[in-house]
């Protein structure tokens, strides 16, 4: 075909796109069931026109349509990698991580539970061999959830949810199109019934070689981008190429799944490339990603569509039985994973709590797309395929395709509104009141200060300021006044919009790159669980997803493991200067929310609910620095070297800004402007790179700052810094259990522990020990000890702690002020004293 009309249809197929958006949102539908409309109209528009006798003048067009070289391998090759690659960049990943587990549960179960649910019903009332029918299933596996994850974000539905719906939509393609291929081989080669062990041996092969393939990709491609950090097209063009190659490599050379490949690219960069690459960079890197996508998306429906009339053309009337057969496997299927597995794994605490009417909003609006077309296409193209296999999958796969489209697409507005989900709940109808009341306070402080820039008309401002006046009381008493919020739900409104400020908080520290993008990453998805924690579980949720941040986590643990046993440092290292440097900022931020919670949450919810606030912030900064403490004295001196580079990091946005402005005023050239910002550049890659951590120093330092070694010279001090273990403990912990026997002795380097005896509680704080009395008394302990804060704990073992009695002198009188607190006479002790001794030793 001549290239002239290929491109003149191509660019006229921009013009439907453009068009179908607005056509969409006007009718109400979604958007890929008006370009799946607009496809099969002007599909069955081409063939009308070449078949009518009414008129010839449109042949010529119509002939082009109808003729363009529309293949599977255009699907597969061009649009499928792209739209796969850019749903990867545009995830939260590290939000998506916290839920994991359903994600991967609900996206490789379904699609395995569909699959064999549609094959087998297909094979019991059909001629078709198993093959051919689990092939039908693992096409019409695949998921187009963009209707109903736009549904829900315009129904403000759970963020947590629309993520979960993603996530397994993404990963549900990809294991749908690995299924794929796999039993398209069984098929090509003449493999009618095979045997499920088969399947399962070479799918985790297809998927390991495919994750394996787009890992190692994309690491190199991270590595180019880095190396070319100056050249923003540049780095641009190699990530344009990167799902490319690594679906092409996977496919051709490997034998593996080029759809797992390219998507373990897309997750590798989007985890590793923020870190590489500036804000800038990455952010122009997803806009063009977005636009890929966008006319990716978009063309591959409308060509899919075009094809429709043609797969259509034998179909029979038998035929339609086993479309319903079809249907109503594929919903089964659906509705097992969304009422059976979903509530299981809310039941045991795996994944949140999805109301039912969003689970049947989610099995109704699970509508099949592009996808399905262009692997139904790949089928009927395949020359190693008998005609009526070739037939039927392409008739049911397209018949299915329309039938989510017209019937449920069509619908799901209607069902969500059946289901009451396009009402705003009492919690959310106070919080956009809220949000009306902060925003004309805003406006109100705004117009002021342009009133008086501007020296306008007295009048005229004292006019519209009252009127403007009347409609701000009118807000903040609508948002004081809501008859149905209780004191409890004015507290989460409160704790939610102190949530978005202390993002909106890290979103300008971001903008102003006076932090590291992957730190703003980290801190900015902490404030996610915030906003979520709030909305879902109050002041307690709130609460536990704040502590998250000051916690030592399973990683942390692990790190410290691999540091103590192995001697195996690098985990333990980055970890600890992530903990440094994200503990740093928080606290700066928290000091910043006092103002917002005087100045905003007072004036609308009052002072009751300001007060308590203020003690949430209290807490957390309380928690915050009681954290950084204890990393400041394992680290000492640390702490200075990240503050001196976020003031560094700050005088340069300074810099910068000012010789924006100077630019602006016309004190300086372009010229001149490029070469100031250039210089600004260079000190600025300088000062990404955080100072180096000794992570060695830790326990010589941990010693010096314990009074109870005071009289411990340098060489029992370096004998004694090897023999203490650390143990870190989060609040809430338990360190010791009554009724065990004494094993080690506990000092406490940082944070505080409760000992409980009886109905007596104590508090122990930084310097303190613990657990020593058992061990001399040698009985089993009569004490419940726990963590109040995130600590760090200096274990000493029996006999370490024994040579330690025997060589300090301030050692033992510590221990004897201890018994006499707990009124045991020091001589019940097996204290074990020399005879004569100084107290002053090496511990041999």
């Amino acid at each position: 075909m001549d290239i002239v009309v290929i491109t003149t249809i191509i660019t006229s197929l921009f013009v439907v796109i453009g068009v179908a958006e607005p056509l969409a949102a006007r009718l109400r539908l979604p958007y890929s069931v008006i370009l799946a409309v607009l496809g099969i109209v002007i599909g069955l528009g081409a063939t009308f026109f070449l078949n009518t006798d009414l008129t010839d003048a449109l042949n010529p067009g119509a002939r082009a349509i109808i003729d363009l070289p529309i293949r599977s391998d255009v699907f597969l090759y061009v649009f499928l990698p792209t739209l796969l690659f850019q749903a990867t960049l545009g995830m939260d990943l590290r939000r998506m991580l916290d839920d994991w587990m359903p994600i991967l549960m609900m996206a490789v179960v379904a699609v395995i539970v569909a699959t064999f649910s549609i094959g087998y019903a297909l094979s019991w009332v059909s001629t078709l061999p198993l093959a051919a029918c689990l092939l039908v299933g693992a096409i019409v596996s695949t998921t187009d959830p963009s209707a109903v994850v736009s549904i829900f974000r315009s129904i403000s539905a759970p963020r947590r949810l629309s993520r979960i719906i993603e996530g397994e939509s993404l990963l549900n393609d990809a294991a749908a199109v690995a299924l794929f291929g796999l039993f398209m081989s069984f098929v090509m080669l003449g493999r009618p019934n095979p045997l499920l062990s088969e399947a399962a041996g070479q799918f985790p092969l297809l998927i390991a070689g495919g994750v394996l393939t787009g890992w190692l990709m994309a690491r190199l491609a991270v590595w180019l981008m880095a190396f070319v950090d100056r050249w923003e097209m540049a780095q641009i063009s190699i990530s344009i190429a990167l799902p490319y190659l690594a679906y092409i490599v996977a496919e051709q050379s490997i034998g593996a799944s080029g759809v797992i490949a390219v998507v373990a690219a897309g997750l590798t960069l989007n985890l590793t490339g923020l870190g590489r690459l500036s804000p800038v960079a990455w952010t122009n890197l997803q806009e063009v990603w977005d636009l890929l996508a966008h006319w990716a998306g978009a063309l591959i429906f409308i060509l899919a569509a075009l094809l429709i009339p043609r797969l259509l053309e034998e179909v029979r009337p038998s035929d339609f039985g086993l479309l319903v057969v079809v249907v109503l496997a594929a919903m089964f299927a659906r509705a097992a994973i969304l009422f059976g597995l979903l509530p299981l794994l809310t039941a045991i605490g795996m994944s949140p709590a999805v109301e039912r009417p969003y689970r049947t909003a989610i099995l109704w609006g699970g509508l099949r797309g592009a996808v399905t077309l262009a692997l139904a296409l790949a089928v009927t193209e395949s020359t190693h395929i008998p005609l009526e296999t070739k037939r039927l999958v392409g008739i049911l796969a397209t018949g299915f395709t329309l039938f989510t489209l017209i019937v449920q697409g069509t619908t799901l507005r209607t069902v969500i509104t059946k289901l009451g989900l396009d009402k705003l709940s009492p919690l959310d109808t106070a919080l956009s009141r809220q949000v009306v009341a902060v925003a004309l306070q805003s406006v109100r402080e705004d117009v002021s200060r342009t009133a008086e820039n501007y020296n306008l008309t007295h009048d005229i401002v004292r006019n519209e300021a009252k009127q403007f006046s009347e409609r701000l009381d009118e807000a903040v008493k609508a948002a004081e006044d809501s008859a149905q919020i209780l004191d409890r739900d004015r507290v989460t409104l409160g704790l939610i919009a102190l949530a978005g400020a202390e993002r909106d908080s890290v979103l300008a520290r971001m903008r102003e790159r006076t932090m590291s993008s992957v730190l703003s990453e980290k801190i900015l998805s902490d404030a996610d669980r915030l906003i979520e924690g709030a909305r879902a579980g109050g002041r307690i949720g709130y609460q536990r997803a704040s502590n998250r941040s000051v916690v030592y986590g399973r990683s942390f643990r692990i790190a410290v493991f691999l540091h103590n046993r192995l001697g195996i440092s690098f985990p333990l290292t980055r970890i600890t200067t992530d903990r440094f440097e994200r503990l740093l900022m928080q606290r700066l931020i928290l000091q910043g929310l006092d103002g917002f919670v005087r100045g905003r949450i007072r004036r609308i919810h009052g002072r009751r609910v300001a007060e308590l606030l203020d003690e949430v912030l209290a807490r957390r900064s309380e928690a915050v620095e009681t954290a950084l403490e204890g990393l400041r004295l394992q680290f000492p001196g640390y702490a200075e070297k990240l503050e001196r580079r976020f003031i560094q990091r700050t005088a340069l946005r300074l810099e910068e800004r000012e010789y924006a402005v100077m630019r602006e005023d016309g004190l300086v050239g372009e010229e001149l402007y490029s070469v100031l910002m250039q210089e600004v550049a260079t000190r600025r890659t300088l000062s990404e790179g955080r100072p180096k951590l000794d992570i060695t120093l830790k326990g010589r330092d941990l010693v010096r700052q314990f009074p109870l070694f005071s009289d411990l010279d340098k060489s029992s001090l370096r004998k004694l810094s090897r023999a203490l273990r650390t143990r870190y403990a989060n609040a809430g912990d338990t360190i010791i259990s009554k009724d065990e026997f004494a094993q080690s002795v506990f000092f406490i380097a940082s944070g505080a522990v409760e000992v409980e005896l009886g109905r007596k509680t104590s508090r122990l704080g930084r310097g303190e020990m613990f657990g020593q009395l058992a061990m001399l008394l040698k009985r089993p302990r009569r004490v419940n000890v726990r963590a109040l804060a995130p600590s760090t704990l200096l274990m000493l073992d029996e006999a370490s702690f024994r040579r330690l009695l025997r060589r300090s002198k301030a050692m033992r009188n510590s221990v004897k002020m201890s018994a006499d607190k707990r009124m045991i006479d020091p001589a019940a002790l097996d204290l074990n004293e020399p005879a004569g001794s100084s107290g002053n030793g090496a511990i041999s």
